[in-house]
C-alpha cells in the first residue's frame, strides 16, 4: 500500500510538470497569439461603438498607444479619414512604404461573408509576424467605411529559452521535494493500515483481547474501534462456547452415567425383582428424557437462527393455555417445594404457534425456578394492555445488574448470581428470544439487584392480528 501511494503521488507530480512544460514551452506561442487576437477583436468592437459617437480621434489615439497598434479608418470609397501610425511608424504594414490597406479591404474584407477579416501575416519590411484586423463599418452590403488595425506579435522564443532554464531548475527542486513528501505521506497514510494488519494477525492467532490502534485518522480510528469491538465479541462468544461445552458435557455426563449405572443394576441386581427393575427403568426413562430435551434445545435454536423453522398459527384462549401450563408445574410443588402463583384478567384469544409460545413460557418458568429466592416463589401474570396481551414471569431472586441485563438473552450466557443446580445449557432464553422475534412480539426483562427479575413479552390479540 505504501508503495502504491508513493507511486500514485509521484505520477501526479510528474503529470503536473508535464502539463506545466507543455503549456509554458510548447504552446506558449500559440497561447500568446490567441490572446492577442482576442484582445484586438475586443478593442475593435469597442472602437466601433466609439466611432458611432462621431468624436473618436482622441480615443483612437489613446487606444493605439495603450495597445501598441496602428489604426487606419477609411470611408466607403476607401479614402483615409483617420490614421494613427506613431506606434509602428514607417515599418507599419498599413502605413509603410508598401501600403496594404486597400489590398486588405479588397481581398479580405469585401470578400468575406460578415465583413470581418483578421489573422497573422509576415511584414515584408521587417519580416516580423504581425496581427491585422479589418472590418466593415456599418453593414457589409452598404458599408459606411472600414476600420483597420495592425499590431506586432512579439516572438516568444527568447522567453521560452529563459523559461526552459528556469523550469529545469524548478523541476529538479520540486521533484526532490515531491519524492520526500510522497515518501512521508505514503508512510503516514499506510501506518494505520499496517498497524491494524499486525493486530489482525494476532487476532487470527487466537489473541482476542487485542486493542486495535487507529493511527490518528478518523476512518482508521473507526475501523480500529469496530475491530476492537469485534474482537471483544469474538472473545465473549468463544468464552460462552467453552462454557457451553463444559456445561453440556456436564449435563450429558450425568444422565449417561445414570443410564449406564442403572442398566448395569438391572443386569446384575434387579433383573429378577419386578419392583426394583421398574424403579431402575423409570430412572433410565427420565434420564433419557433429559438427554432428549438437551438435544432438542440445541436443534430448535439452530433451526430458529437459520430461519428454517416456520410458525403453525392457530387461534386459542391464552388464559386457558396458561392455566394448564401452571397447573402442570403445580404438580411439582409437593416434590420440589416451589410455589406457583397465577394471575389473569379474563379470556384472551390470540393467534400464534401454540406449541412454541408454550415452550417460551416453560423456558421462562424454568429460568425462574433456577434463580428464585429461598422462598421458591414464582409469579405468573397475564394482563390486557393497550399494546396487547402481556405475560410475565417473576422470581424473587437476587436480580441482575445492567451488564447482566444486556447479555441475559445471549446464546450460552448464564448469570453468575446465586442459583440452584441449573437444568439446561444456557440456551433457554436464547430460544425464547428467537421464538418471540419470529412472532414479532415485544419482549424484555425488568430487574434490579436485590429485587428479583421479571421476564415479559406482549402478544397480539386476535383482534390486533
Amino acid at each position: 500500500m505504501r508503495t502504491h501511494i508513493f507511486l500514485w503521488f509521484m505520477v501526479f507530480v510528474c503529470a503536473v510538470f508535464i502539463l506545466l512544460w507543455v503549456c509554458q514551452i510548447l504552446f506558449l506561442q500559440n497561447f500568446y497569439d490567441r490572446m492577442k487576437t482576442k484582445d484586438i477583436i475586443r478593442t475593435a468592437d469597442s472602437m466601433l461603438e466609439i466611432y458611432e459617437t462621431g468624436r473618436y480621434a482622441e480615443a483612437f489615439n489613446a487606444l493605439a498607444l495603450e495597445n501598441d497598434m496602428c489604426i487606419e479608418v477609411r470611408d466607403r470609397y476607401e479614402r483615409s479619414v483617420f490614421s494613427s501610425r506613431e506606434v509602428l511608424g514607417a515599418n507599419c504594414f498599413l502605413h509603410g512604404l508598401n501600403n496594404h490597406s486597400r489590398q486588405i479591404i479588397d481581398d479580405l474584407v469585401l470578400k468575406s461573408e460578415n465583413g470581418v477579416a483578421y489573422g497573422k501575416v509576415k511584414n515584408p519590411i521587417t519580416q516580423e509576424d504581425i496581427l491585422i484586423y479589418a472590418c466593415v463599418i456599418g453593414s457589409p452590403e452598404d458599408p459606411e467605411g472600414f476600420l483597420l488595425l495592425n499590431t506586432r506579435l512579439a516572438p516568444v522564443s527568447s522567453t521560452v529559452s529563459i523559461l526552459e532554464r528556469q523550469l529545469i531548475i524548478i523541476t529538479v527542486i520540486l521533484v526532490l521535494i515531491g519524492v520526500a513528501i510522497s515518501f512521508a505521506v505514503s508512510k503516514r497514510l499506510a501506518k494505520p493500515i499496517v498497524q491494524v494488519t499486525e493486530d489482525a494477525q494476532q487476532l487470527a492467532h487466537g489473541r482476542y483481547d487485542i486493542a486495535f490502534r487507529g493511527g490518528g485518522y478518523v476512518e482508521a480510528e473507526r475501523l480500529a474501534e469496530t475491530l476492537t469491538y469485534a474482537s471483544g465479541e469474538i472473545n465473549r462468544i468463544d468464552t460462552m462456547q467453552r462454557d457451553l461445552i463444559a456445561n453440556a458435557s456436564h449435563d450429558l455426563r450425568t444422565p449417561l452415567t445414570m443410564l449406564k449405572a442403572y442398566a448395569e443394576m438391572i443386569r446384575d441386581l434387579s433383573g429378577d425383582n419386578p419392583v426394583k427393575r421398574a424403579e431402575h427403568l423409570q430412572v433410565i426413562i427420565e434420564e433419557t428424557d433429559r438427554l432428549t430435551a438437551l438435544v432438542n434445545d440445541i436443534l430448535d435454536l439452530s433451526k430458529l437462527e437459520n430461519g428454517k423453522m416456520t410458525l403453525d398459527r392457530t387461534a386459542f384462549d391464552m388464559e386457558q393455555r396458561l392455566r394448564e401450563i401452571v397447573d402442570r408445574y403445580r404438580g411439582l410443588s409437593t416434590v420440589s417445594g416451589y410455589n406457583f402463583s397465577l394471575e389473569t384478567d379474563g379470556e384472551a384469544i390470540v393467534n400464534c404457534d401454540a406449541g412454541k409460545i408454550e415452550q417460551v413460557i416453560c423456558n421462562l418458568v424454568n429460568n425462574a425456578m433456577n434463580y428464585t429466592g429461598e422462598d421458591k416463589q414464582i409469579f405468573v401474570k397475564m394482563a390486557h394492555t393497550a399494546e396487547g396481551i402481556r405475560i410475565s414471569v417473576r422470581d424473587t431472586g437476587k436480580g441482575m445488574d445492567q451488564e447482566t441485563l444486556s447479555r441475559i438473552f445471549d446464546k450460552y450466557y448464564r448469570s453468575e448470581n446465586y442459583r440452584r443446580e441449573v437444568v439446561g445449557t444456557g440456551l433457554g432464553l436464547s430460544i425464547v428470544k428467537a421464538i418471540l422475534r419470529l412472532h414479532d412480539y415485544a419482549f424484555g426483562v425488568d430487574s434490579k439487584v436485590g429485587e428479583g427479575s421479571t421476564f415479559w413479552f406482549v402478544m397480539h390479540s386476535e383482534a390486533q392480528s
